[in-house]
């Protein structure tokens, strides 16, 4: 196996580990839009790395953070529905992103490559960051687990048991910006979700117990990364939207099995 191959694969099997129990979340929490949303926030994360000089995964973790704190703010207002403000940002830091880079001539950016995301051009230093990274998210969300499990069942029961839920929320989305983070230069700001979504979805028809579905999640999300890489190599086809197709084919194939009843 070539260099570039083999770090590729481990970078994404990194990506997988974690994204398949954080998105059994999103999943049940219904909360794709939002991943969406912040997803593509990203992208204006970068640009404002860019200009600032700063580092690019810092800034994408804060720009998704500060998404997200706007987000719960409006949201408590109630004045706007909760669909209408996720449009509203999610294309409106996408466009902002798009003009701020259009603004930096001095700076060349493949903005395909942040879109789409270039999984073939990850480095030592990236699988140390996805390394690192990926263990604190799961540990926290092992700390978290069955508060997030209380909250997503029913919130008010877990306020009335003392689960500090707007902490808890506000933690969760700032594990999503992580991960959004780390998984941009796999797939891209505009597919990012996906592998959030896609293996924890598929997990769903197979598992036997919400825990049982973070593992199949992450396995599922790792062989869609091995059968995306072996197909772009083999017909030389985009390797982050393979990635996506491979996990889209897995999906189809756990659509086939009765949904189990835990569900």
């Amino acid at each position: 196996m070539n260099d570039f191959l083999l770090l590729s694969w481990l970078a994404g099997l990194g990506i997988a580990a974690v994204s398949g129990p954080l998105g059994c979340f999103v999943v049940w929490r219904r909360m794709a839009y939002f991943g969406d949303t912040m997803a593509h926030g990203a992208l204006l994360g970068v640009a404002l790395g860019l200009m600032l000089h700063v580092n690019l995964t810092l800034g994408v973790v804060v720009t998704s953070s500060v998404i997200a704190l706007v987000l719960l703010l409006l949201q408590r207002r109630q004045a706007i529905a909760s669909d209408t403000l996720l449009g509203i940002l999610s294309h409106g830091t996408l466009s902002l992103g798009l003009v701020v880079l259009g603004f930096m001539n001095e700076v060349r950016v493949d903005l395909m490559g942040y879109l789409f995301g270039d999984i073939l051009a990850v480095s030592w230093t990236d699988i140390l960051g996805i390394g690192l990274g990926g263990t604190v998210v799961l540990v926290i969300l092992a700390r978290l687990w069955n508060a997030l499990l209380l909250m997503t069942i029913h919130e008010d029961l877990a306020r009335a048991e003392g689960v500090p839920v707007d902490r808890i929320h506000l933690i969760f989305m700032m594990l999503i910006a992580l991960v959004i983070a780390m998984t941009m230069k796999i797939v891209g700001v505009l597919l990012v979700t996906s592998m959030l979504i896609i293996p924890a979805a598929a997990a769903r028809n197979l598992a036997r117990s919400p825990e049982a579905m973070a593992v199949i999640g992450a396995v599922i999300g790792m062989l869609a990364v091995s059968m995306g890489l072996v197909g772009s190599n083999y017909w030389d086809t985009p390797t982050g939207p393979s990635i996506v197709v491979a996990a889209m084919l897995m999906f189809a194939l756990s659509v086939l099995v009765p949904q189990k009843k835990w569900q």
